[in-house]
């Protein structure tokens, strides 16, 4: 590590391109990522791996000329220079987002395309970087919900420095977003904006009436009777009877009692949503992005309730940036799309176009991992005026790495997953047969990869990373990540460059 700092004292004060040229790229089992070597005054700023962690490495041209803000081990340096070997850790991430403002992340309610890159590892930051780099999206790569934290013993905090960290690796400048991810209370909002997270997915489950949708008219009748005057006399002259041309052949009908039973279902969320959009725009300004997400129910949302929805919250005032309906089929966790993909298309259309004659917003298609079936209907339809939202696909290739390069880890990591399944089922909504499964005992090492192309295993080691990663396997499965980096981070530029050809997203 020293010869690499040695081979840039020469430099320093310099042009940022003799920097990047001249560095010693490698020396005995340190190695620096090429692309993070970064000019700040008459420093250098980099950084490098070893056989066991990743850290930044400041080179200054002495004492005074380390950048204030970073914490590090200082080693003397040949003609008076000086080195930091930094950790990773919040302070240095801190440091780096102040003196390199790119790092950090950003709104992105004016661009077209998003693509949520929820990244449970705080490692895949490089591949989803790279698949990003070649087409117009722009990735949200610090994505994670409360659940997902207490699974992986990570805060917002972790979250969003670890992207930043990967960020500056590879000197992506083109700007990420930051989503706390279905967030259902005020408290959970103001610490994901406390950790510098723009984007806020507000799940609206729990205010919901849900229960109203099955109801029958008396029950509706009554339930509408005890709403506000003024509330029963808007939706009975703005939507009971009424019919809303969205194109030439396609046009939303609310009948007297499905007003009624809108307005009985999403009332107090939507009085919810204005509270939170309040506290957003006090906190942040303009700088946020606020997706609506009323995908966590049973049963699909009909395009009149999407319509209604919609058109209540720009009657409050509410600016949101993404919507996240139920749609028709199962959109189930780390597989394809299983349903009638006929009926999909038909019915996404309209969803599509209530987005695009009522503002423009993102359609947000939630647990979009792997949903390739749908992805040419749902790049289409929305014109890319979307937010695709994954998380557990970047694990599962972690996992297939894993299978191939260390075969008995994945056999305790699928083992567990067996141990554990019954906890995780009432966690997750699949219908996977796990009986399908071959038992590990009958497959030879070569077998396992096959194992992550099949739907019942992928699901699997799907929904138990939270015992992989918080049990006994966890020291064991990071330290076989970071040996294994480079094969991870081609394996998850090679998944994402298929999603997003899928979707049809323009190059660059």
């Amino acid at each position: 590590m020293k010869q690499i700092a040695e081979s840039l004292t020469a430099y320093l004060g310099k042009d940022e391109a003799q920097l990047k040229s001249q560095v010693l790229k490698s020396s005995g089992n340190v190695t620096v990522y090429a692309d993070s070597v970064h000019a700040l005054g008459k420093a250098a700023v980099l950084m490098c791996r070893d056989d066991e962690k990743k850290y930044l490495l400041i080179v200054a041209a002495g004492e005074k000329d380390i950048p204030a803000g970073f914490e590090g081990e200082k080693i003397a340096l040949n003609a008076g220079c000086i080195a930091l070997k930094c950790e990773l850790s919040e302070a240095n991430a801190a440091a780096l987002r102040k003196y390199f403002p790119w790092t950090a992340p950003k709104s992105l309610r004016n661009v077209r395309t998003t693509v949520g890159c929820g990244d449970r590892l705080g490692l895949a930051t490089v591949g989803h970087v790279r698949a990003a780099k070649k087409v117009q999206i722009s990735p949200v790569l610090a994505q994670q919900s409360i659940r997902e934290l207490t699974m992986t013993k990570r805060t917002f905090r972790n979250v969003v420095d670890d992207a930043c960290f990967l960020v500056f690796a590879e000197d992506y400048r083109d700007g990420y977003g930051a989503d706390g991810d279905h967030l259902k209370t005020i408290k959970d909002i103001d610490t994901a904006l406390a950790a510098g997270m723009p984007m806020i997915t507000l799940d609206l489950s729990d205010v919901m009436n849900a229960a109203a949708g099955d109801w029958e008219a008396a029950q509706i009748a009554e339930a509408f009777g005890k709403l506000p005057a003024d509330l029963q006399a808007l939706v009975a002259s703005e939507y009971a009877g009424k019919k809303f041309v969205l194109g030439d052949d396609v046009a939303v009908e609310l009948d007297e009692l499905t007003a009624k039973r809108c307005a009985v279902m999403y009332t107090a969320a939507l009085d919810f949503a204005f509270q939170v959009y309040e506290h957003l725009k006090a906190a942040r300004g303009d700088e946020f992005d606020l997706e609506i997400s009323i995908d966590e129910t049973s049963s699909p949302t009909l395009p009149s309730h999407h319509l209604f929805i919609v058109r209540e919250l720009r009657r409050r005032g509410v600016e949101f940036s993404s919507l996240a309906p139920r749609f028709i089929g199962e959109f189930q966790k780390a597989i394809d799309y299983i349903g009638d993909l006929d009926e999909f298309d038909r019915q996404f259309k309209v969803h599509a176009l209530i987005a695009q004659n009522y503002g423009n917003y993102k359609i947000s298609v939630h647990s979009g991992s792997d949903k390739f079936a749908v992805y040419p209907t749902v790049g289409r339809e929305t014109r890319h005026y979307l937010h695709l939202k994954t998380a557990g696909t970047s694990w599962l290739e972690a996992v297939t790495v894993i299978s191939r390069k260390d075969p008995q880890l994945y056999r305790d990591m699928h083992q567990c997953a067996l141990d554990n399944v019954a906890d995780m089922l009432k966690l997750y909504h699949i219908t996977a047969d796990f009986n399908k499964i071959p038992a590990l005992d009958t497959l030879s090492d070569a077998e396992l990869p096959a194992l992550m192309t099949m739907p019942e295993a992928r699901q699997l080691l799907h929904i138990n990373y939270g015992p992989i990663l918080t049990g006994n396997l966890r020291e064991r499965f990071f330290k076989a990540m970071h040996k294994f980096e480079a094969d991870y981070d081609a394996q998850i530029e090679a998944h994402f460059d298929k999603h997003l050809t899928l979707l049809g997203v323009p190059a660059k």
